[in-house]
C-alpha cells in the first residue's frame, strides 16, 4: 500500500502559513483557563480607582491632621505637630459633641432595628410573593427621592405649625420642635431602608422548615423568634446596624436642617473647613468617627455580618 503525497500548491499561489501562536492568543488561552486571573484583570481598573480616591484621600486626611495653620497668615504649615490631636482629645467641646453624636447614632440604630425587624420578617416569611415584591418596591421608593427633599419634608412636619402639631394638638400634645429628638426622628427615617434590606435578605435564608419544626415542638411565637430566628438573623441585623450607625455618625446636613442649635461631629468638621478655614483641625475631628466605626467593624467582623453587606 502506497501513501499519497500531499497535493502541491497551484502554480502562482503562495502557500498560506499555519496560524502562529501570537501573544494575544496565548493571553486569551491563559485567561480562559484561569478564571481568577480573568476576574483580577476585570477588577483591576475599578480597584485602582477606589484605592486612588478612597485610600489616598484617607491617607491625606491622616497626614493633614498633623499639620497646623499659621494664626497670622492663615497659611497651612506642613511641620509635624500633635496640637490638633491633643486639642480634639482633651477639649471639653469635642468630648461633649462626640458623646452627643455617639448617642444620636446609637438611638437611630436601636429605633431602626426595632422598626426593621417586624417589617423584614413580614416581607420574608408572611407576605405572598406578589405582596413581597410590592413591599420591596415600597422600601426602595424613598431612596429615589433626594436626601435634602426628605430632610426638609421632616422639617415641615416637625415645625410648630406643621402637620404633626395639627394632628396631636387636639390631644393636648405639642411637637418638641427642632433639636436632637427631631434629628433622631429624621435620621431614623432616612436610614431605615438600609437596615430593612440586609435583615430581609438574612431572614429569607432562614429555612421555613425550622419555623415549622419549632411550632411542632410546642414553641411559642416568641420562643421561635428568640431561639430560632434571631440567632440565625443576627449577622444580617448587625450588617444593618453598620449602615445606620456609620451614616448617622458622619451626618451633618440633617442636624443643620432640623437640629436647631445642636451640634454633631460633622458640623464641627464643616465649620472648621468653611468658616474657620482650619483644615488640619477639621481633619483631626474627622478622625474621631473614623476611629469609632473602625473599632465597631473590628468587633463585628467575627460575627459574619460583613458577609451580608
Amino acid at each position: 500500500m502506497t501513501t499519497t503525497d500531499a497535493p502541491a500548491p497551484a502554480p502562482g499561489r503562495t502557500p498560506v502559513p499555519a496560524p502562529r501562536d501570537t501573544l494575544a492568543r496565548r493571553g486569551s488561552v491563559y485567561l480562559s483557563s484561569h478564571p481568577r486571573a480573568r476576574l483580577a484583570l476585570l477588577l483591576s481598573a475599578p480597584l485602582f480607582w477606589l484605592g486612588l480616591v478612597y485610600i489616598f484621600a484617607l491617607a491625606a486626611l491622616l497626614i493633614t491632621a498633623f499639620w497646623s495653620v499659621d494664626s497670622f497668615t492663615g497659611q497651612i504649615s506642613t511641620e509635624f505637630t500633635l496640637d490638633n490631636i491633643i486639642t480634639v482629645v482633651t477639649g471639653s467641646l469635642y468630648q461633649t459633641v462626640t458623646l452627643r453624636t455617639l448617642g444620636v447614632a446609637l438611638a437611630v440604630t436601636v429605633i431602626d432595628v426595632a422598626l426593621a425587624l417586624p417589617i423584614a420578617f413580614f416581607m420574608a416569611k408572611v407576605a405572598s410573593p406578589r405582596l413581597q415584591r410590592a413591599l420591596v418596591v415600597a422600601v426602595l421608593t424613598p431612596l429615589w427621592a433626594s436626601y435634602l427633599v426628605k430632610a426638609y419634608a421632616w422639617r415641615s412636619v416637625l415645625s410648630q405649625d406643621g402637620i404633626l402639631e395639627w394632628l396631636i394638638s387636639p390631644l393636648g400634645l405639642h411637637t418638641p420642635g427642632y433639636g436632637l429628638p427631631a434629628t433622631i426622628i429624621t435620621l431614623s427615617y432616612l436610614w431605615l431602608p438600609y437596615v430593612i434590606l440586609p435583615i430581609y435578605a438574612g431572614l429569607e435564608r432562614v429555612p421555613d422548615s425550622l419555623l415549622e419544626a419549632s411550632g411542632d415542638l410546642g414553641g411559642s411565637t416568641w420562643q421561635t423568634m428568640r431561639l430560632v430566628v434571631l440567632p440565625m438573623a443576627m449577622p444580617a441585623i448587625i450588617a444593618g446596624t453598620i449602615f445606620s450607625f456609620s451614616l448617622s455618625l458622619g451626618d451633618y446636613i440633617t442636624v443643620n436642617i432640623v437640629g436647631g442649635a445642636s451640634q454633631m461631629l460633622g458640623n464641627l468638621v464643616y465649620t472648621n473647613v468653611g468658616a474657620a478655614n482650619n483644615l488640619p483641625l477639621a481633619s483631626a475631628i474627622a478622625l474621631i468617627p473614623i476611629v469609632i466605626i473602625s473599632g465597631y467593624l473590628f468587633l463585628v467582623r467575627r460575627t459574619g455580618a460583613l458577609d451580608n453587606l
